[in-house]
């Protein structure tokens, strides 16, 4: 796919993205990450799953996808238009703040299978994305106050060290909406959210769906 700007004298035109060198031998087509892209929405519109992109790039499960990395689709051919910005069915950050410990991190020696992002206490938590609460638990160990959300499509959100928690089992949620407030949770009095996405029940790295 070749693209140029019309009427504009001396525009740059649109260049395929090359194969880095020492790319893998697996057929398909390279893809570059731009700014508000993420790897769910890559894998979405490419329609290849995002296990098999890690694997066809090399990518560790706790690795960052960095913008302007080119990343092989493997088996397909042809260029895809990804959107840079939000559809109404992407992800958004449940909390703006720092993270503090990564997907894969040691935190506490626990290893992190989400990430833990520092917020003040009472702040807004809010749903990732639409969908349906399915558990809530007012104490869940050492994660305090703690809901999930089903998104209907195999993937699920997960939410704990709350203060408050304003849904229940059942509620149907939108994205965007505060479903509770920055708390803490067991002998650990600091104040931030602990994230995680789940694949069923396998916990995914939730940089993979958030936008940078």
């Amino acid at each position: 796919m070749l693209l140029g700007v019309t009427g504009c004298a001396g525009a740059p035109t649109y260049t395929r993205p090359m194969a880095p060198a020492g790319a893998l031998a697996i057929p398909g087509v390279y893809h570059r990450v731009e700014a508000g892209q993420t790897l769910w929405r890559i894998s979405k519109i490419y329609g290849v799953d995002i296990d098999d992109i890690l694997r066809s790039n090399n990518i560790s499960e706790g690795a960052a996808i960095e913008i302007g990395r080119l990343l092989l689709i493997p088996n397909r051919l042809i260029q895809q238009n990804v959107p840079v910005n939000l559809s109404g069915d992407d992800f958004i950050w449940p909390l703006k703040g720092r993270v503090i410990s990564g997907f894969g991190a040691s935190y506490r020696n626990i290893m992190n299978k989400g990430l833990n992002i520092q917020g003040q206490p009472g702040a807004d938590i809010l749903a990732v994305r639409s969908g349906k609460v399915v558990f809530y638990a007012e104490d869940f160990g050492n994660f305090g106050k703690t809901i999930i959300i089903d998104h209907g499509d195999g993937l699920r959100s997960v939410y704990t060290r709350a203060s408050d928690i304003f849904v229940r089992p059942g509620d149907n949620v939108q994205r965007g909406s505060v479903v509770g407030r920055v708390g803490s949770g067991g002998r650990d009095k600091n104040s931030y959210l602990h994230f995680e996405i789940r694949k069923g029940a396998l916990p995914e790295n939730p940089l993979f769906y958030l936008p940078r």
